[in-house]
This record gives C-alpha cells, structure tokens and sequence, in this order.
C-alpha cells in the first residue's frame, strides 16, 4: 500500500474519533470530560499498517496504567507537582516491568490527565470524570482500529514488531 493510501486511512481514523468524541461530548457531558477523551483517543489511533491492532492495544494498556498510577497518586495525597513526578516515575516502571515501553507517552499523558484538577471541580469527581474519558478515548480508539482495518487490509511492514526491530539491530 502506497504511503499516502495510509496517510489517508490515518486521517480518517483521526476525523472519525474526533467526530465520535463529539458525538458522545453532547450526550454525555456531565460523565466524559471531552478534552481528555480526544486526547486519549488520538493517542491510541496509529498510522502503521499492519501491527495498528497490536499498537493501539499496547497503548490502551500504557493508558490504563497510567490512569490507575493516577488514582494511586490521588489517593497518596502527595501534594503538586510531586504527585505528577512521583506519577510518571511509577507509571514508567510499572510500562517497563510490563513491557509496554512502545507506549510510554500513552502512560504519562494518562497520569497528567487525572492529575490535572479543572477549577471549580472537587479532586475526586474531575479525576473520576478524567479516568471515564481516558477509558472512553482508548475504547473509542481501539473500536476505530478494529472497524478499518477489518475493512482496509495495509499490507505494509510492520514497524514496531519484534522482527524489524530485531532486523534493525542487526
């Protein structure tokens, strides 16, 4: 597949989960901060071809962690920014120990997410309303992947499969 047919799919991946988002920003409001949810949902979306699936599933396990390291970091009432250090230091180790480094930046945007408190919100019920938008993007994320590339075969290399790398390294 040439590179701007994938270039292409990418962008209408892109469009289709920011127009999702806004689709469920008017229903749900009140549940899903929508700026998060774009955020998220972008981050898991992927314009390789064949390992996309493979990514944006990687991506959403960096995001959980980083979500989760965000709750604990909240519950830890370790005051700003230590709490965002101490957060994205976790959240690393916890990727490595895990392998999911290819995400990384999945986990820190995740933990600054549900750190980031909005004004005139209380702590717990914006980094609640935080957590259902990065769960949501990541959901929204990976439905995208699935229903295109289940449509659009990409036979392109797969550049972030444990074969390239191990051929770049040799």
């Amino acid at each position: 597949m040439s590179r701007n047919k994938m270039m292409l799919v990418y962008v209408a991946k892109c469009v289709s989960g920011v127009l999702l988002c806004s689709l469920l920003s008017i229903y749900f409001s009140e549940w899903i901060d929508y700026a998060w949810s774009l955020i998220s949902v972008v981050l898991v979306l992927s314009p390789e071809g064949k390992d996309s699936v493979e990514l944006a599933l990687t991506r959403i396990k960096a995001n959980l962690v980083g979500a989760s390291v965000g709750v604990l970091m909240l519950l830890s009432q370790i005051s700003w920014p230590w709490n965002l250090a101490a957060g994205a230091a976790l959240a690393l180790f916890i990727c490595d120990r895990l392998k999911l480094n290819a995400a990384a930046r999945s986990t820190l945007a995740a933990v600054i997410i549900i750190l980031l408190q909005a004004d005139g919100q209380t702590l717990w019920g914006s980094a609640i309303n935080r957590v259902g938008a990065v769960i949501t993007g990541c959901a929204l994320g990976l439905m995208i992947t699935f229903v295109f590339h289940s449509f659009i075969k990409l036979e392109t290399p797969a550049m972030n499969s444990e074969a390239t790398k191990k051929e770049r390294e040799a």
